[in-house]
């Protein structure tokens, strides 16, 4: 390589993509040629000299920070100064050079908030120069936290991928099955106890379920996040950047319609397009606009009467609009609410909600977009109404796409935490139930490429494979490119018990005694959801390894029944795992078991041609994953698949909003439901992040607070400025 490049150097200039330089045999009195020189060498990051008279090149031509080289005066002969190889080297794959953390278990064990406060956690600047990271491509957040630079991607593009593993589940009771645990475990034994590179890529905690019923989503016991207070409460702000960037659309919105209805198309104009110091002209945004309205005018005066008014109407119609503002609590009383019916909006007032702020869409092209540029593209396809006309009217006919995308980068690097001294990306959170229920796709890649070919990023898929894992490998990979090598799919005695006809599970309620006692019929029973998931996930061609969560209570039969039945139903391994308990050592069967899974031959495939009409991909899903006999459409929900087929968005994706609690639009129904007609209450569309989301049934897209929230336990030691409480 470094011949190559010695060469090439020589023989011209030649901008690379880190804007090297190499001055030639240039005349110097050629004022072309100068002019070029003084140009190019303003513009490089690094000037490599092979002149043997270097003090040719006056200072000033030099940008000032630029790196210089001075190569011997061999270089003309092939060989190239060490300086140089080095500076080389180290833009290129880093080893990793990582020491884990020592953990050392106690019994029984503390509760989660104890732990990762008895654990010492190692400067993140140290551990991401532990995983090759260079000092400008981190930002830090304190000593425990950072965010990765997106140009970490672009330094790496030629490194080869990691192997990409998805952590998932059966459908799960109340209080979760332990999927971040697994995950956690799983990259702690690989990484600190089978010497692999790995990567954990989890999604951020929102407030909803923190102080609502399910608590953190750091993890647990020895296998967790830490410090788990920051990753659990803000981290370092993200959803409230796409909370904020959210609710400035909806804001304009309806301002928007409230001053169409209220002035001329020459007032519109006048305030759109003001005189600034005795000049009128567009902005690079509205000149946008005016392209995509087929107006091929710059000249703000010489718009005519018609172009004026479609260049200063959008004639939103207030009726269609599906842009909602979002608040990051679970709060019912915002389902659906009045807005506008101060004296000041002239009578214009209309019905509208608020969802969770993980729901918005912003978050779910968080997660799906591959660049900043593609991020970009995205924000401004967001559809937020219809016209009176009923043509779909976006954030970039709002001439509002740049100045979102603006405040949304503030939040748009990737969170970095760590655990038992091992890497993790933190990056976007949306729900499951709701959303598509994957972290970032940017996460995934960058942490492929730090890994290397030997390593593993292992990324969690929200509730039960039929839920979040459909969604990742319909969604997720289709945005990303990316293969999986392996599903983990989590499963728990608990709850299959519950499958089993066990007695209902509910947050905050004493376990009965079924739970806690040995009971293998219940088990027995109940697997049919077990072997239903693993079929799920045998759709798109994966090896799948059960990772059964231990408890305490699990009895040691219950315990090898489950794997039993696992293996016989098609897993590729099923492995006890006691991560929670005793970390990384925990898990170390689990990590075997997914490294020779990761070895077999792949078959990846996606469910649904994205051709296909739009409620035929609804039914291939209801179908083939949930077991529905057939779907039954709403008036509403067919009227919007129409409009959404006519507006060109038929070959969109689906992300089905559903329970959690059961592979039915009905909670109560655990186990394998059959025979059930799955109900399409309404039908949205997520354009900017790409797919179609239905809503089954009474899914809701803001959830509300039990009678007891999380909160409750929640305090801050005013003593020892600690927060006590927090699981």
């Amino acid at each position: 390589m470094f011949s190559f490049l010695t060469s090439f150097l020589i023989k011209c200039y030649h901008i690379l993509s880190t804007h090297i330089f190499h001055k030639t045999e240039v005349p110097q009195k050629c004022p072309v040629a100068q002019h070029f020189q003084v140009q190019w060498l303003h513009q490089a990051d690094v000037v490599v000299v092979g002149s043997t008279k270097p003090k040719e090149i006056p200072v000033s031509w030099i940008r000032p920070g630029t790196t210089i080289v001075n190569c011997y005066p061999d270089f003309l002969s092939g060989k190239i100064s060490l300086k140089f190889e080095r500076w080389i080297q180290s833009q290129q794959y880093r080893e990793w050079n990582l020491h884990c953390l020592k953990l050392q278990p106690l019994s029984p064990v503390p509760s989660d908030i104890e732990i990762s406060r008895g654990q010492s956690p190692k400067a993140v600047d140290v551990l991401a120069k532990e995983i090759g990271l260079l000092a400008d491509e981190i930002e830090i957040y304190g000593q425990t936290k950072a965010k990765v630079r997106l140009s970490l991607l672009e330094r790496l593009k030629d490194q080869t991928d990691g192997k990409y593993v998805l952590v998932a589940g059966i459908t799960p009771t109340p209080l979760g099955e332990g999927k971040s645990t697994v995950t956690i475990g799983l990259v702690q034994a690989l990484t600190a106890h089978l010497n692999v590179n790995s990567f954990a890529c989890l999604r951020q905690p929102s407030q909803g379920p923190t102080f609502g019923v399910k608590g953190g989503a750091a993890g647990g016991g020895y296998a967790q996040v830490i410090p788990m207070e920051e990753f659990n409460l803000h981290l370092t702000g993200d959803i409230h950047a796409i909370t904020a960037a959210n609710n400035l659309l909806a804001a304009a919105v309806d301002a928007r319609i409230l001053h169409e209805s209220t002035q001329s198309d020459k007032a519109l104009y006048n305030r759109l397009v003001p005189v600034v110091n005795g000049v009128r002209e567009f902005s690079s945004i509205q000149l946008a606009r005016l392209k995509r309205l087929g107006i091929n005018k710059t000249d703000p005066g010489t718009l005519t009467a018609d172009e004026i008014n479609k260049f200063v109407r959008l004639d939103i119609d207030p009726s269609t609009i599906t842009w909602q503002r979002v608040l990051d609590t679970n709060d019912r009383f915002l389902r659906k609410i009045t807005i506008g019916q101060a004296n000041t909006e002239k009578g214009f007032f209309r019905q509208a909600q608020f969802d969770i702020a993980v729901a918005s869409e912003i978050m779910a092209i968080l997660a799906l977009t591959t660049s900043l540029a593609d991020m970009k593209e995205r924000l401004g396809k967001m559809v937020v109404a219809n016209d009176k006309n009923g043509q779909p009217v976006t954030a970039e006919d709002l001439v509002f796409s740049s100045f979102l995308w603006l405040l949304y980068y503030l939040g748009c690097k990737f969170s970095f935490c760590i655990f038992q001294g091992t890497p993790v990306f933190v990056h976007a959170g949306p729900f499951a139930n709701i959303a598509h229920g994957n972290s970032s796709v940017l996460a995934d890649k960058i942490a492929l490429k730090l890994v290397g070919e030997e390593g593993f990023v292992v990324t969690e898929a929200g509730f039960g494979a039929d839920i979040g894992m459909e969604k990742f490998f319909n969604i997720k990979c289709r945005a990303s490119g990316l293969v999986p090598s392996v599903v983990v799919l989590v499963a728990t005695v608990r709850a299959l018990k519950m499958h089993g006809g066990g007695p209902n599970v509910t947050a905050g309620a004493p376990l009965k005694k079924e739970y806690t006692e040995e009971n293998l019929q219940l088990v027995a029973d109940g697997c049919c959801n077990l072997q239903k998931q693993i079929q799920i996930a045998q759709l798109f061609g994966v090896p799948v390894v059960v990772a059964l969560n231990v408890f305490k209570t699990d009895a040691h039969a219950e315990v090898d029944l489950v794997c039993e039945i696992a293996k016989q139903s098609g897993a590729f391994d099923a492995v006890p795992c006691n991560h929670w308990s005793a970390g990384g050592r925990g898990a170390v069967e689990l990590a075997q078991a997914v490294r020779k899974a990761a070895s077999q031959e792949n078959h990846f495939k996606y469910l649904y041609n994205l051709e296909l009409p739009i409620i035929e991909k609804i039914r291939i899903i209801a179908q083939k994953v949930y077991g529905a006999e057939d779907i039954e459409l709403s008036p509403a929900a067919q009227s919007q698949i129409s409009r959404y087929s006519k507006q060109g968005f038929g070959n969109l994706p689906i992300c089905m909003a559903k329970t959690h609690l059961s592979l039915s639009h009905q909670p109560e129904r655990k186990g394998v439901p059959t025979g059930f007609i799955l109900p399409i209450s309404d039908v949205r569309a997520s354009i900017g992040a790409g797919f179609i989301y239905p809503l089954v049934g009474t899914m809701s897209t803001m959830p509300g607070l039990p009678t007891r929230p999380c909160f409750y336990d929640i305090d801050l030691d005013p003593d020892t400025e600690q927060v006590k409480g927090l699981f």
